[in-house]
């Protein structure tokens, strides 16, 4: 097979081989894929925060979509606490009746796509809050080493699973101090464990992943600090950035300032897709804004395509809204193209494609919010990017549409390269199997289980099963032409030491 398609460029698919697309089995076996992590915000002040918290888990709303919580404190009233279900109502319509009861001078709130949260613990270091963003994959491991060890239980919820922060609180109290407690969750917890705890001070102690997944900035303004996953958050309630916790950092802060508990660690691996994907286009992580990075990430695939085989023959270059959108502007621009909106997304009333729990009112949903532009569309060769190419069933009805409405030809541009593998240090996906993913899949499908010890050679285009990658995705999906940005390409426009960023999901290299 490989002799084959050896001499065959992957940029040329006929309009006959698109028709003679097959379907790979298992490919709608697989019920969830969701790109979500979760994120959090905490204020400390010498005025109430209660508006400040609401607003700033509000700005983090992109990042869950299952749960999501508020805790505020005050010395007069003690812990307020409030938990809502935000799978098909915004934050802001959940919590908005809350507000009128919280009061205090402290707050800590998250949303998440995992467990209810953030909880309130009682122990012997006193009664802490406690918020969590991460995945611990040896989490029953853990549990029955606490039974061993102390003979106690947990709470189980209606799964009869461990509600994940309140295994983090177990783990803290196992501790003499909530530093020494940290230190003990990072040290345990395989996978990764970002958390903001609020103390009966009041103070909020901030600690990043051991490895720096996922970032913690801290806030300021006039009256007091917070603590935030996304920069824009406290940005746009008149804070400013004052500082970044480098990985495994423990920082106390309080309204007058913070201060560092325990020093940060030398070797970091913050995730790539914070970048690509998921970090709001506003946000800067580790000095490197998502949407610069965007604009540049198109720009180098455009440069690179244009050196090895030539930019096609195009009327527009469009981005897959929203996060598709800046890279095309920046392949747009590079490749001197005209940049397009063949599709407008909708979205006042289904924000998020993956929302509805069921795969297939999902897919119904995105289908539904992209309105066509026909006078884009007909007649036109488009070049489409988009953030990434996972599964690849709601593309697929996006480029059957576009030839159902009369366009000349559908390029795709992939902004990072193949995805190989589950992450298995973010909570990405409640997917179990890697065969849920296409290039998988097309691995599987071209040279079975063998095929599976060479994919460092399929995720390389320049490679001979590169090749076969591309070309047999490119059929399956109806593409006149694929290419994925390569991981060389990606981490340039990152722009930061290479060392420092995760890319395990393309490569599995840890």
């Amino acid at each position: 097979i490989f002799t084959f398609f050896f001499f065959i460029n992957p940029l040329l698919i006929t309009r006959t081989s698109r028709q003679a697309a097959y379907t790979f089995e298992g490919r709608n076996n697989a019920r969830f894929w969701r790109f979500s992590v979760g994120g959090y915000f905490g204020a400390v002040s010498h005025r109430d925060v209660s508006l400040d918290v609401f607003f700033g888990v509000d700005y983090h709303s992109h990042l869950g979509t299952k749960r999501a919580g508020m805790i505020i404190f005050s010395k007069e009233r003690g812990f307020q606490r409030q938990i809502h279900n935000v799978e098909n109502t915004p934050f802001r319509t959940k919590f908005e009746k809350d507000l009128a009861t919280f009061e205090g001078t402290s707050g800590i709130g998250c949303i998440s796509d995992s467990d209810p949260q953030p909880l309130l613990v009682r122990s012997h270091l006193g009664v802490f809050a406690l918020t969590t963003c991460g995945v611990i994959n040896n989490a029953d491991a853990l549990i029955e080493e606490y039974f061993a060890d102390h003979g106690n239980q947990f709470m189980a919820m209606s799964s009869g699973k461990v509600n994940e922060t309140e295994l983090v609180a177990a783990l803290i109290n196992q501790e003499d101090d909530f530093v020494s407690g940290i230190k003990h969750v990072q040290e345990k917890v395989e996978g990764s464990m970002t958390l903001l705890l609020m103390t009966e001070e009041g103070n909020i102690i901030a600690a990043r992943d051991r490895l720096g997944r996922l970032p913690v900035l801290i806030g300021k303004n006039h009256e007091g600090y917070c603590a935030s996953f996304e920069s824009f958050a406290y940005q746009k309630i008149d804070y400013e950035t004052v500082y970044e916790l480098g990985p495994a950092e423990i920082v106390n802060i309080t309204a007058d300032g913070y201060e560092t508990l325990a020093p940060a660690g030398e070797e970091m691996k913050i995730c790539a897709f914070l970048w690509t994907y998921y970090g709001y286009p506003t946000s800067t992580y580790e000095g490197m804004n998502v949407e610069v990075m965007r604009y540049r990430n198109g720009a180098v695939m455009a440069r690179d395509e244009a050196e090895q085989v030539g930019i096609p023959e195009l009327d527009y270059v469009a981005g897959i809204p929203d996060s598709g959108t800046p890279h095309a502007i920046g392949y747009s621009t590079e490749s001197k193209t005209a940049f397009g909106r063949p599709f407008i997304k909708y979205t006042p009333t289904w924000q998020r494609s993956f929302m509805p729990e069921n795969q297939d009112v999902r897919n119904k949903v995105a289908k539904l919010k992209q309105i066509s532009v026909p006078e884009l569309i007909k007649d036109k060769e488009l070049l489409f990017v988009d953030d990434s190419i996972v599964r690849g069933t709601q593309l697929r009805e996006t480029v059957e549409f576009l030839y159902g409405s009369g366009a000349k030809a559908v390029h795709m541009r992939s902004a990072c390269p193949p995805i190989m593998f589950n992450c298995k240090y973010l909570n990405f996906s409640s997917s179990k199997s890697e065969m849920d993913l296409i290039a998988r899949r097309v691995v599987q499908q071209l040279e079975g289980d063998e095929g599976q010890q060479h994919l460092e050679e399929y995720a390389d285009a320049s490679t001979e099963r590169g090749k076969c990658l591309l070309k047999t995705i490119c059929e399956d999906m109806g593409f006149d032409s694929l290419r994925y940005q390569s991981l060389e390409g990606m981490i340039e426009a990152i722009g930061i030491d290479p060392s420092k960023i995760c890319t395990y999901c393309w490569n599995g290299k840890e």
